[in-house]
């Protein structure tokens, strides 16, 4: 029966938003990655460029070099890995390396290769809705027809449907109330068909509706509040920082759903 699947998060980078310089060296990656596994992580999701607000933009060999060690470090451990790029040759490298998700935040519109790429590996891919642009008028119709778009171009590269997933993007190209909305109809997106990633962790919208100044890392209640709403609309699984914390609340959250056996 279906159980939510919890992806980690490690920021290997200097300046990620939540945890920028704590997993930047490949021995604190690794400790840091392995202690998730042991607390319930599913996934791994390495990102090695930073998309906080005002991030600086590294070269694609700056980001090869953040990741490919910490992927050919763990690719033997029972984990599957995934990485958060839109660059394709740092998804060709990735993959190579034995990393099984591509995690792009652009949904194939920034690199025109990726899916390309991705179907060359028979590996799967995370679209996730951003646009360059606040969206206008019904953010879910726009979310909706944009990623399906996405989808349907990367099954025509030869990606399989079970491997495409799709991410409603939180954070990006939404001001809060759509943000809210977005979560509120969260159930229009699952009953499309393609698995659905949800990616609320420690972000500003929780930090808001705590109304609060609270730091990224106690936003974690607040984060644990959207994995229920999450869990409740069908997503298939979440991307946090605090794996421990939800991977907990979702044993229990299936089981009394009846969604797994435990």
């Amino acid at each position: 029966m279906k159980r939510t699947q919890v992806m980690g998060i490690l920021n290997v980078t200097p300046d990620s938003f939540s945890d920028g310089g704590k997993y930047n060296t490949l021995q604190t990656a690794l400790s840091r990655a392995r202690e998730m596994m042991e607390e319930g992580a599913d996934i791994i999701d390495i990102g090695g460029y930073s998309t906080r607000p005002g991030y600086t933009e590294i070269s694609i060999e700056e980001e090869l070099n953040r990741v490919i060690p910490v992927i050919e470090s763990l690719k033997d451990e029972k984990i599957r890995l995934s990485v958060d790029t839109f660059r394709s040759e740092v998804a060709h490298a990735a993959l190579k390396a034995g990393c099984d998700i591509i995690n792009d935040q652009w949904a194939g519109k920034f690199d025109q290769s990726m899916f390309d790429i991705v179907a060359q590996h028979g590996a799967e891919i995370i679209l996730m809705h951003n646009a360059e642009a606040e969206v206008a008028g019904d953010v879910m119709e726009h979310m909706i027809t944009d990623l399906c778009t996405q989808a349907r171009a990367a099954e025509q590269a030869g990606i399989e449907r079970d491997k495409i997933w799709l991410d409603p993007g939180i954070g990006f190209a939404k001001n809060r109330n759509q943000e809210i909305e977005v979560m509120r109809r969260l159930e229009e997106l699952t009953q499309i068909g393609y698995k659905v990633l949800l990616a609320t962790s420690r972000k500003r919208m929780v930090k808001e509706l705590l109304n609060d100044n609270s730091v990224p890392a106690d936003r974690d209640e607040g984060t644990l509040a959207t994995t229920a709403i999450g869990v409740n609309a069908g997503v298939d699984a979440v991307r946090v920082h605090n794996v421990l914390m939800n991977s907990r609340f979702l044993r229990v959250m299936d089981q009394l759903k009846g969604e797994c056996d435990g």
